[in-house]
């Protein structure tokens, strides 16, 4: 039922003030890039290709996209913006990236170190999710109460070719991968509900989806047991290099943060814009099941934003543990380094935009009679600290 929603496979002292913004972020000390970085909108207009990592672009997931691309953002920005669906598994769509295909990707942690081991040059320009993204589904009546209870049991995926991913959950919290039992199968939720598997890998998103459906099944939420780091906006290590490729990437990642803040203003109309696009989620979903889709993911997207950090920043500590349990599992053959993982240097003039634009656009955003009392079923960003 669910065939379209495939894996996702993450300067010193800011004061961002004025007329451009309304935030304040106090962000930790950034390399310079090789331009001047507050460029938008273009001068001269570009192009900018983003692929996904599914195959498919038929999901909630990327609503700060189809946001952006809906209220004007990017064309306002000097971007045509081209959403590709990619292909689904491995770090085969990154490799579209360095080939020149693409500009933008959307991996997990574990596919782009693993694009990066196999000498893929690319980089986290843009973190999405700042929390653990996967999530593990048991029975309801399952005596599995955390992580570590899953030691020596059956775990349900995909493809087995999913435990890469899987591996380093399980190590972050004390267990041994190596005494896992994988199962595949493309219904992998249902083992569990059938007694052939003592929990399934998901994640947010797809657990609003398989609750949509009655699985009888209790979920031990990612971001409530893990630090670890998730999928992100990456592109090509050189980018930074290149001052023409700075200014573009920066004005790509300014208006998904535009995108992300509208969605954080008015989720109803972000849900709306990114359900209209596709006949494909309209059937399988309705409004509510796609807001609470999209919501899951968005409490992960708008973590950093919460702390004061800024849309799209990347926690070096929480990456730097990662890596390392990455290298020990043997799943690199070598230890990335984080300064080649990820980079924060974009996020202070992604940050740069035009905040009471982006607050009057969502505020004036008319919705459909069918999303006017679709109401949210849980908080949309952590509470601040």
């Amino acid at each position: 039922m669910f065939a379209a929603f495939r894996l996702r496979n993450t300067v010193a002292g800011l004061l961002l003030a004025g007329a451009t913004a309304s935030l304040a972020f106090a962000l930790p000390l950034a390399p310079a890039l090789a331009a001047d970085t507050d460029a938008c909108p273009l001068s001269t207009p570009a192009k900018v290709v983003w692929v996904s990592p599914r195959g498919t672009l038929e999901v909630m997931d990327d609503y700060p996209l189809w946001v952006a691309l809906d209220r004007g953002y990017f064309k306002d920005l000097g971007l045509e913006v081209e959403l590709q669906p990619g292909v689904s598994g491995g770090p085969t769509h990154l490799a579209l990236l360095t080939g020149g295909q693409a500009d933008s990707g959307y991996p997990s942690p574990a596919i782009m170190a693993a694009a990066i081991d196999a000498g893929i040059k690319v980089q986290m320009g843009f973190g999405m999710a700042a929390g653990q993204v996967f999530d593990f589904a048991v029975r309801e009546d399952s005596d599995i109460k955390t992580v570590k209870d899953l030691a020596g049991k059956t775990v349900a995926l995909w493809d087995v070719s999913g435990s890469n991913i899987v591996a380093p959950i399980l190590s972050e919290q004390g267990v041994d991968p190596a005494s896992i039992n994988y199962v595949g199968s493309g219904q992998w939720g249902q083992l569990v509900g059938q007694g052939q598997a003592d929990a399934a890998l998901a994640w947010e998103g797809l657990r609003a989806q398989w609750n949509a459906i009655g699985l009888p099944l209790r979920y031990l939420i990612g971001s409530e047991f893990s630090n670890d780091p998730s999928n992100g906006y990456v592109i090509r290590a050189s980018d930074a290099a290149d001052p023409a490729k700075v200014q573009v990437m920066t004005c790509f990642f300014r208006g998904v943060a535009m995108g992300l803040e509208f969605g954080r203003l008015n989720p109803q109309a972000a849900a709306q814009i990114t359900y209209n696009q596709f006949a494909a989620v309209r059937e399988q979903m309705k409004p509510d099941l796609a807001l609470e889709s999209m919501r899951q993911l968005m409490y992960l997207y708008n973590i950093t934003y919460s702390k004061g950090q800024g849309y799209g920043y990347s926690d070096a500590a929480n990456w730097q543990s990662y890596l390392e349990r990455l290298f020990k599992l043997g799943q690199t053959t070598r230890q990335i380094t984080t300064d080649e993982a990820i980079t924060n240097a974009y996020v202070e003039n992604a940050n740069a935009f035009d905040a009471a634009k982006v607050a009057a656009d969502a505020k004036a955003f008319e919705l459909a009679p069918e999303w006017k009392d679709v109401a949210l079923k849980g908080p949309v960003m952590p509470a601040a600290n």
